[in-house]
């Protein structure tokens, strides 16, 4: 009676009670995911382990998988250990976040604190009244450009006083301040970590050739 309690709320969770009783070579990618997620909480474990969760899925599937599993550890409270390199499972369903690098952590904390710590920089997006008429590439490094907007990679220490400059200089009618995407930031770190390794890996020869 349990079990079948417990098959049947996942069922409706995950929005398949009309696929419980088709042959599984019948199912789609997303319906074979939730079809595995609810076999693997049917004994309703403490600790789940997902590997790419999402990995294959259309947008939709993905939605309705991540709000699945949201809700149903909010109720639950299990702990849930997962492996992914889809960011938006990552910002959507993870606390905490660990970062491993050549079988090290090297990051252990909340997704926030990783552009925190290893972003050096924000980005604004101005509008302006009408159509620029000056070069702004003074004021940070330009990622993107229409007549009458702008998007600039600015450093973080330099946010404040390049927003007021902007303002003094030109007729802007909007101004956003964002942090650089997550992705980025984390692409960019490992960029930087591999030429490190690269470099280490390198030193020994380039010093015997030296000599």
């Amino acid at each position: 009676m349990r079990f079948k309690k417990v098959v049947d709320g996942l069922s409706e969770l995950l929005e398949v009670q009309d696929k419980m009783n088709v042959m599984v070579r019948e199912l789609s990618l997303g319906e074979r995911m939730k079809m595995e997620l609810i076999s693997a909480l049917i004994h309703q474990p403490r600790i789940l382990f997902l590997d790419e969760p999402t990995i294959g899925l259309d947008v939709v599937s993905q939605k309705r998988v991540r709000e699945f599993l949201r809700v149903y550890n909010e109720e639950h409270r299990i702990v849930t250990l997962l492996t992914s390199h889809y960011m938006q499972d990552i910002q959507e369903l993870c606390h905490r976040v660990l970062v491993i690098d050549h079988g090290k952590i090297f990051f252990d904390g909340p997704l926030d604190e990783i552009v925190d710590r290893f972003s050096g920089y924000k980005i604004l997006s101005l509008t302006f009244e009408k159509e620029a008429a000056r070069d702004l590439s003074a004021f940070g490094e330009i990622t993107e450009q229409t007549p009458v907007s702008v998007q600039l990679k600015v450093p973080r220490a330099k946010v404040t006083e390049t927003c007021r400059e902007l303002l003094e200089a030109c007729d802007v009618s909007d101004i956003n301040v964002q942090e650089v995407p997550v992705e980025e930031v984390i692409r960019q770190l490992f960029g930087e970590r591999r030429e490190s390794h690269r470099a280490t890996d390198l030193a020994p020869t380039e010093a015997a050739q030296a000599t």
